[in-house]
């Protein structure tokens, strides 16, 4: 017989199989020795009081087998098969890689970034030198954005397919099975390479391709249908479709297919800053306690209030993490977060933008949107004044119009210059911050203060332009046979959404042949 049921644990507890056996037993009200093994389903936290729980949902097996499981896709060949030509190896063009194969589909994935082991070299430069590779950097190269934004998975995506199978794939390829389990799963920066690497293992070993310094430089569309791709200006490969997996910092496509009369629209996004707390402050806070157990996780939070018309909002928050310089483009500052997997850091960082509406940058260029994001960030750079120095200020001299004397040491290797922030945004976004930190500071107990410090600015918490497609056929509405994709196309927002939306259009390019 088996038997789903919900046990609390104490923290202290959570790895201790004879307590969790004794309590399974209790709970169920039946004798241990029936049980002769169990699953767990899933896996939280429970803080909101201040004995802190873990609530585990569990699958009993009493008195018949416990089954093994496991979750392995034997890939088939497609070395001779149909291609498909894969724009980006970021989640979405890899998972639709992936999933082309499963359907018996070659891809050809192609990445304008180099492999993750050389995408290292280029990294560090940009945090030591403050040098930007404008081709691979912390966005751009295999695994795209997601190989180095800390690895967090939780999605409410459930409707759009199957969240289960993305994660174990990832498993399969190297991820921890925690990550099945766990609430708001997550596998770490550090780890993210060695999986993303062995999904590229799949993908050749089954016959695919993929392809790095492959700068996709034009699309050949004729009468109306999509013939292929023109790569670094020069080599033309041929398909019937298209999977465009480019991510939101790809302006160079959307310019591309504005040039050419195909059809792009401006997209509402969000824009603020990222903001960095010691991570004592958030457990402090989150766990009612002095110092965080040893069995606990470092704390994580979600704020959000709404400030006239608009929504502010904590993004990507990153417990013991690290901020991370995420431009793509010489002359500009743009930063982001991520987390190794023990996130044993000293500091928690989260975005925290502000809502822009079309209303805000007015007329009729689809593109408007993502050139106001783009001089937000040349300012950003101005400010700081040069070699990826961010413009930086503590939270309550933010708030009060305040030049700080001086700043807290914080993650942001390139370093950080005291200014005042405010000027690196448009009026309403720093006013809406403004209104909203103390708010935040009434809601979780030691969040505002002057211990914490806003570092300008976070402005690609998702993509400022949509290119339309149809709901059904995943296709562009005036070019067959292209299929935009996850983020860079405004239909994702994650590792897992994007994954999910690559799988998506690798089934309807199936049904397109």
């Amino acid at each position: 017989m088996q038997k789903e049921i919900e046990i609390t644990l104490a923290p202290e507890a959570i790895g201790d199989e004879a307590r969790i056996l004794k309590t399974l037993a209790i709970t169920a009200k039946i004798d241990q020795s029936k049980i002769n093994g169990y699953k767990i389903l899933k896996r939280s936290i429970d803080a909101r009081s201040r004995n802190v729980i873990y609530r585990l949902q569990v699958r009993l097996f009493i008195e018949e087998p416990s089954p093994v499981e496991s979750f392995t896709v034997n890939y088939q060949n497609v070395s001779n098969s149909r291609q498909v030509i894969i724009v980006g190896a970021g989640p979405a063009g890899l998972f639709a890689a992936l999933q082309c194969i499963e359907n018996g589909l070659k891809p050809i994935v192609l990445e304008r970034g180099k492999d993750v082991k050389q995408r290292r070299r280029d990294l560090a430069a940009i945090n030591k030198e403050g040098v930007v590779n404008t081709e691979s950097n912390y966005c751009y190269g295999e695994g795209g954005a997601g190989t180095y934004s800390d690895g967090k998975l939780y999605t409410r995506s459930n409707k759009r397919g199957d969240i289960n199978k993305v994660l174990q794939t990832f498993v399969q390829h190297g991820a921890t099975d925690d990550i099945l389990i766990d609430a708001r799963p997550h596998i770490g920066t550090n780890k993210l390479p060695h999986i993303i690497t062995a999904i590229r293992e799949s993908i050749l070993n089954a016959g695919g391709e993929v392809r790095f310094d492959q700068k996709v430089t034009d699309l050949i569309v004729e009468f109306g249908k999509i013939k292929g791709v023109v790569v670094n200006h020069e080599e033309r490969l041929t398909a019937d479709a298209v999977i465009l997996a480019t991510g939101h910092s790809a302006r160079d496509i959307y310019e591309l297919l504005d040039q050419k009369g195909i059809l792009v629209e401006a997209k509402p996004f969000a824009l603020g800053v990222r903001i960095e707390h010691p991570q004592a402050i958030i457990d402090a806070a989150q766990y009612h306690c002095d110092i965080r157990s040893e069995f606990l996780p470092p704390a994580y939070y979600s704020l959000v209030e709404q400030v006239g018309s608009r929504g502010v909002f904590s993004f990507c928050m990153c417990p013991g993490g690290i901020i991370a310089p995420c431009a793509t483009y010489e002359n500009e500052i743009v930063v982001n977060g991520w987390s190794p997997s023990k996130r044993n850091n000293p500091f928690a960082n989260s975005g925290t933008v502000v809502q822009i509406t079309l209303d805000d940058v007015k007329g009729d260029d689809p593109l408007r949107m993502m050139r106001f994001q783009a001089e937000i960030e040349r300012t950003a750079f101005s400010l700081g004044g040069g070699n990826l120095v961010a413009p930086a200020q503590r939270m309550v001299d933010f708030v009060e119009h305040r030049l700080s004397a001086d700043l807290p040491k914080n993650s942001y290797l390139p370093g950080t210059k005291s200014a005042m922030v405010e000027d690196t945004l448009p009026d309403f976004v720093a006013s809406s911050l403004r209104n909203a930190l103390p708010v935040f500071g009434k809601k979780m107990k030691g969040y505002y203060t002057n211990e914490a410090i806003l570092v300008g600015v976070e402005s690609r918490s998702s993509s400022p332009v949509r290119i339309p497609r149809d709901k059904d056929s995943y296709q562009h509405p005036q070019v067959a046979g292209l299929f935009p994709c996850a983020e860079g196309a405004g239909y994702a927002g994650g590792i897992v959404s994007a994954a999910i939306d690559g799988v998506n259009c690798a089934n309807a390019v199936l049904k397109f042949y």
